[in-house]
């Protein structure tokens, strides 16, 4: 099962969106809502996952990843969305978690609750229009004061009339080269493009919110104050949350602004091109089978629970005697018909004891050679005898076996079709923009 880790969104939005949120406590907060895929998550991993990786680090990896990453799945057009996208292989019964699905359930769930819990609604609205409002007046009577001095404060484009200034191009520039993790500074030539891409980028921004605000959002101010609410909620204190904004150069009306313009072109997408997009069956199946190989190919993995009997490189061999010798009692136990988990749970050194042995799927070359030699050399439902590694002695029980092979279609044909409408979505909206520049006025200073 392949999942989208980036919004299809074409880059104006990205930009918009990153320059919105502008701290990692903040992360979870961007994203145009009608058009942003969460990470894929997996039904069945267990908790102690975390544990077990740093077990897993020294060797023995008897928690091992669950997971193998594929690439990134292709554009229909072989290029298009493939920086747009990343596909993780899943096994079939940990289904990632459907977007469309929890937005669907979400909307009736949303208007219940307005409901039932209205005038506490209100309250709380009055009570965060408060915070805000007085965290705004005391920070902008600051920041007017200095603004209009910011040595970077000049005009470098103007779209329509609308500025651009060259502290918005350096913030730009700084968020975008943050993200993609680009070594500062950078050689001049290469400051020289990235500023002319980020221009490109504002610009593009700019026309479309322009073009956005032809719609009318009726409780737009109460959204923007709600969502810059929701923001300062994230930081114990106004201080912390100030300090955030300036890392990257924002001030609190800058917070607004670009609040504002998140919301509205958030707002023009879903009703212009979102609500409209569709993708047929047929369309789905053409990309699977076009992409089949390259991204839905499943590797082989076993399922695996297991007892470890610990007993590291540190042990006597007197130990190590004692531990094997233990293993060995409890196998005659595990044969003899009492449950594997149970045991694992009272018995085991592992982390995955708590699971009741289970260490989840793993592909070859996750585990050490012994562990894996035998994991991969039993059927279904098999117990292994004692195997000995360096981490002590294990007990492997196999609980699923997947070969290697592709992913079916049914599988992913829920996938397939929301990319492919979010696809069509990005290029209305390219092809929006650019018809946009033919028309704008813009003017470099």
């Amino acid at each position: 099962m392949f999942s989208f880790k980036k919004s299809t969104v074409p880059a104006v939005a990205a930009l918009l969106m990153a320059l919105t949120i502008p701290a990692g406590a903040l992360a979870e907060e961007a994203g145009v809502a009608a058009t942003a895929e969460p990470a894929a998550k997996s039904a069945a991993k267990p908790a102690k996952k975390a544990a077990a990786k740093k077990h897993a680090k020294k060797g023995a990896k008897p928690a091992a990843k669950v997971k193998t990453v594929a690439k990134a799945p292709a554009a229909a057009d072989k290029g298009a969305a493939k920086p747009a996208v990343k596909a993780a292989v899943q096994e079939p019964a940990k289904e990632a978690v459907k977007a469309p699905a929890k937005e669907a359930a979400k909307a009736p769930a949303k208007e219940v609750a307005k409901e039932a819990a209205k005038e506490p609604a209100r309250d709380q609205d009055k009570d965060a229009l408060k915070e805000v409002s007085d965290l705004q007046k005391e920070q902008q009577q600051r920041e007017l004061a200095q603004q209009s001095q910011h040595p970077a404060n000049v005009a470098v484009l103007r779209v329509n009339g609308s500025v651009i200034t060259k502290l918005d191009m350096d913030r730009a520039l700084k968020v975008m080269l943050a993200q993609s993790q680009v070594k500062q500074p950078l050689a001049p030539e290469a400051q020289k493009e990235a500023e002319a891409a980020v221009l490109e980028q504002l610009t593009s921004v700019e026309l479309l919110y322009q073009e956005a605000t032809k719609l009318e959002i009726p409780d737009l101010d109460k959204q923007v104050t709600d969502k810059v609410s929701q923001n300062r909620s994230k930081f114990k204190t106004d201080e912390e949350f100030i300090d955030a904004l300036k890392s990257v150069d924002m001030t609190m009306q800058d917070m607004q602004d670009f609040t504002r313009k998140d919301i509205v072109i958030n707002n023009f997408i879903e009703q212009k091109f979102t609500a409209k997009a569709a993708a047929t069956d047929a369309e789905a199946k053409k990309f699977y089978e076009d992409n089949k190989d390259a991204y839905f190919k499943l590797p082989e993995a076993v399922r695996a629970s297991h007892i470890l009997v610990g007993a590291d490189a540190k042990a006597t061999p007197e130990e190590r005697k004692r531990a094997k010798e233990k293993a060995e009692a409890l196998l005659k136990r595990v044969k003899a018909g009492e449950d594997f988990a149970a045991i694992a749970k009272a018995e085991s050194s592992c982390p995955s004891a708590s699971q009741g042995g289970d260490l989840g799927a793993f592909g070859r070359g996750e585990m050490v050679p012994a562990f894996e030699k035998a994991a991969f050399g039993m059927k279904t439902g098999e117990v292994s005898g004692v195997v000995e590694s360096e981490f002590g002695y294990h007990i492997i029980k196999v609980t699923d076996r997947q070969e290697a092979g592709a992913e079916k279609f049914e599988n992913v044909k829920e996938k397939i079709t929301d990319f492919l409408k979010k696809q069509k979505v990005q290029q209305e909206i390219t092809s929006l923009v650019e018809q946009l520049k033919k028309t704008a006025k813009i003017q470099k200073d």
